[in-house]
């Protein structure tokens, strides 16, 4: 496994490739692509011999991307922070099958473990004279996961976009429940439109000599290495338990916890085959039943946080696997609509006495399909979000009351404020020299 410094270069290949610290400050690169690491180390399961907790596979996995980074030194502090809480691996509904908890984290979704890296890698490095302003297209989940990490930081604001009326009432109360240095911005339309702003405002070099901008959506390199980190601890746990591959269907919108599977695999980890599981916004799942692909407008559903019609990441899966053939030789997709996405809550509730939210439920959807279709091995659905968060999609299903989590009612406690915003990028961009 090689130690040489990795640099981070963008998937369009014109801004010059750059360490990776410089690269989690720049969120999108210059070009206007993404960044995506130069090349990718290689681990065999026995190199985690001695790596138990998801802190220790993380430090390990991550550190041929930072060495020699500013950032190296604060590697394993900055772990310690981000993946404190070990999400469980387990047996779900029948033999073979088995779920990955991501929501058991400050606000009570995936996001808050790549959240909480970028901002524990953001406050290790050195501060400008100027706060940096992080800006943050959510589809309902991303901007309270940011907002909960970067609250009450120094030196740091963040500006949260969200479609308003396109969330469920309690991610609205979330996005707007912090205030001080984090404000939840009500955009008139589509999170596609919210994250046209922010890429229309963060790719502005002008206005970021104004004002010095970040970005916080899984655009950001500093999000995607480390998702990576709870796909290559269960793929081990699994590993050493049964000494087979975990295959994995994730529930995907924007395609960033996607992508981070499919670079866990890159980098030798056990993972076997990867399917995508999209709601009713099934570009992708077009795209790998072989048409075109072609972004779409946004369609709402009962999985809001996956309504995404032009999806950032796709750019990082056509860098990963230049030709199509290999792209769907890689990884597939299928696409479930709302009434499956209600089926699915209600057959895991009645058949196993599991609840589910939405999201979780495309995946579960999808699975069904491929073991009814005579998919063998072990298989991982990927859960994403605590279904308190959605109870008006999930309790009328189940006819019972889904109980918050500790974290859920604290922050659910909280008072909440989101202010109106056009879908206009000049007065997004009003609104942060008024701040």
């Amino acid at each position: 496994m090689s130690h040489a410094v990795l640099k981070q270069v963008s998937t369009r290949g014109i801004a010059p490739a750059v360490n990776v610290s410089s690269a989690i400050a720049a969120g999108p690169a210059p070009d206007g692509g993404l960044y995506m690491p130069e090349a990718f180390p290689t681990f065999t399961p026995d190199d985690f011999a001695s790596d138990n907790t998801l802190v220790d596979v993380a430090h390990r996995l991550l550190q041929p991307f930072f060495a020699g980074d500013a950032l190296e030194a604060s590697l394993h502090d900055i772990c310690r922070t981000a993946f404190a809480v070990e999400p469980p691996l387990r047996p779900f509904g029948t033999a073979d099958d088995y779920i990955l908890e991501l929501f058991h984290g400050t606000t009570a979704a995936f996001k808050d473990y790549g959240a909480g890296f970028l901002a524990a890698c953001l406050a290790a490095l050195p501060q400008g004279e100027k706060p940096l302003t992080i800006i943050v297209a959510t589809s309902g989940d991303t901007g309270a996961a940011v907002g909960a990490a970067f609250h009450g930081k120094p030196g740091v604001r963040v500006a949260i976009l969200y479609p308003d009326g396109r969330v469920s009432p309690r991610q609205a109360h979330q996005l707007g429940c912090f205030g001080d240095n984090v404000r939840a911005f009500r955009v008139e339309g589509s999170f596609d439109d919210c994250q046209r702003l922010a890429k229309d405002v963060l790719g502005d070099a002008g206005f970021r000599q104004e004002i010095p901008l970040g970005s916080a959506n899984s655009i950001s390199i500093g999000r995607l290495l480390p998702q990576m980190a709870y796909y290559a601890h269960a793929a081990l746990s699994h590993w050493r338990a049964t000494g087979r591959p975990l295959n994995i269907v994730v529930p995907t919108g924007n395609l960033g916890n996607a992508v981070a599977c499919l670079l866990a695999r890159r980098c030798g980890l056990p993972i076997g085959e990867v399917v995508l599981a999209n709601n009713a916004n099934d570009g992708l799942a077009r795209f790998f039943a072989g048409h075109d692909y072609q972004p779409r407008p946004t369609v709402a559903t009962l999985a809001n946080a996956m309504d995404v019609g032009a999806p950032n990441n796709f750019e990082r899966l056509q860098w990963l696997y230049p030709d199509d053939a290999a792209l769907r030789a890689a990884v597939s997709a299928d696409s479930v609509d709302d009434a499956d996405i209600r089926k699915t809550i209600v057959d895991a509730y009645v058949r196993f006495g599991e609840t589910i939210c939405p999201h979780t439920a495309c995946a579960l959807a999808v699975l069904q399909r491929l073991r009814q279709r005579g998919a063998d091995g072990d298989w991982c659905v990927v859960a994403t979000a605590h279904p308190a968060k959605f109870p008006e999609v999930v309790e009328p299903l189940i006819g019972t009351e889904v109980p918050l989590s500790a974290a859920l009612a604290a922050m659910l406690a909280r008072d909440s404020h989101a202010e109106p915003l056009a879908n206009d990028a000049i007065e997004l961009r009003q609104c942060l020299r008024d701040w």
